[in-house]
């Protein structure tokens, strides 16, 4: 059977080929072995608190389970647009927010939207891999641009400017990032949006780990930039990471008011509309005792930063920018490498760098972790993501194990 060119564009999401990988040598390891910590996918290892479970449940019993309009439950978009409010101060219409299936749906939507075929979109590299998919699956060219620690690993206005030719359309953010945990500077995310603006061009900001930042210099949504360009911006959010929902596939969209109408007839056609049951226990989300829950989980996401970054680069696993928000840490390394004979950088990339350390890893430590192939083509055998988003007992015994095999 003949498969189209679009599919066989689409590169194999190589965190979950690992993942594979990291099953089947902790099976070899037998019930005697030491378990498998992994490290390698970002997944809160809290689950939805009480009230929205409970939520959940109540509604399947009552019978809610139909159809909800394309754009979701008018109550859910006036829950999240409170939680803008009280959270970051910002004034967010209702009807500017639509409701999706997860935020990969939320991306589907905004992509098809605005991009049409040949259409370049300037992202960060490294960068989430399945954000380039859905700028390929609109037709549209990624165009990474490599970023530099003294970036933050993000893209600088300056750069923007630089790169932004015939074919620009836009600009793909992601503030935090995965897989960095970086966030863009105000000063320079405000430049980026005033050249976009100037060019005539869209500029989509992927927030779901905003919820989960950790620094007040950063932890602010490009919906609230001024001069009016938060209300240029199109913005990505889901339940997922900080609402600890990821298998209830929800997120949505703030969109400005004059792409609504497009996109719901999108989301009609394409979605007919997000899982009811998942909007329904998603409104307990933004109840007090819900929300208290969630703060205090992210207090113990920052807890496991400030404990393990330093752990890191105390073993030579080298951080080059401290992460800022979300749950990952992005690490150089070169040294480890060298200390395991490991050549960083070969013809083949699962000979060396970071691939084969992660292999290592898995053999020698039973850790799981990420190597850079995912994320991009800027050195991608130098950098290994590893996830904070498990508990601070598997942290911890995750660096014994590093501890034990340097």
């Amino acid at each position: 059977m003949r498969l189209s060119q679009r599919a066989r564009r689409v590169q194999p999401f190589y965190v979950m080929e690992l993942a594979k990988v990291a099953a089947r040598v902790a099976a070899a390891q037998g019930p005697a072995g030491r378990p498998m910590i992994y490290l390698n996918i970002g997944e809160p290892d809290f689950t939805a608190p009480p009230l929205v479970q409970a939520a959940a449940g109540q509604a399947i019993r009552e019978g809610r389970s139909q159809y909800t309009q394309a754009t979701g439950l008018p109550a859910l978009r006036e829950a999240i647009s409170g939680w803008y409010a009280t959270r970051f101060g910002l004034s967010v219409d209702p009807e500017r927010i639509v409701v999706t299936a997860g935020a990969s749906a939320a991306l589907q939507l905004a992509c098809l939207a605005l991009i049409d075929a040949g259409d370049e979109v300037l992202m960060p590299d490294p960068s989430y891999p399945c954000n380039r998919q859905f700028v390929q699956a609109a037709e549209g060219r990624p165009v990474l641009l490599p970023s530099t620690p003294a970036e933050r690993f993000q893209l600088s206005a300056e750069r923007v400017r630089q790169a932004w030719g015939p074919a620009t359309r836009g600009v793909l953010l992601a503030s935090p990032s995965n897989p960095t945990g970086t966030s863009i500077e105000r000063g320079e995310l405000e430049g980026i949006a005033r050249h976009v603006r100037e060019r005539g061009g869209v500029m989509l900001v992927d927030e779901i780990y905003l919820g989960l930042s950790h620094e007040e210099a950063f932890g602010h949504s490009a919906l609230g930039l001024p001069d009016g360009l938060g209300e240029d911006v199109i913005s990505i959010n889901s339940f997922s990471k900080y609402f600890n929902m990821t298998g209830w596939r929800l997120g949505w969209l703030v969109l400005p008011p004059a792409l609504v109408p497009a996109v719901e007839r999108l989301a009609q056609n394409l979605f007919i509309c997000a899982s009811t049951i998942a909007q329904h226990a998603a409104l307990a989300c933004f109840h007090p005792d819900s929300l208290a829950v969630y703060e205090a989980r992210r207090a113990e996401f920052r807890a496991r930063r400030d404990w393990f970054i330093p752990q890191l680069d105390r073993l030579g696993l080298d951080v080059p920018v401290r992460p800022d928000g979300a749950f990952y840490a992005w690490v150089d390394v070169g040294r480890w490498c060298d200390r395991w004979g490991i050549p960083l950088r070969t013809d083949d990339p699962e000979a060396g760098g970071s691939w084969a350390l992660a292999r290592a890893l898995m053999e020698r430590c039973q850790i799981a972790a990420t190597p850079g192939r995912d994320f991009g083509e800027a050195e991608p055998w130098r950098y290994l993501r590893l996830s904070t988003a498990s508990s601070m007992a598997q942290l911890q015994e995750a660096v014994a194990r590093l501890e034990e095999a340097r």
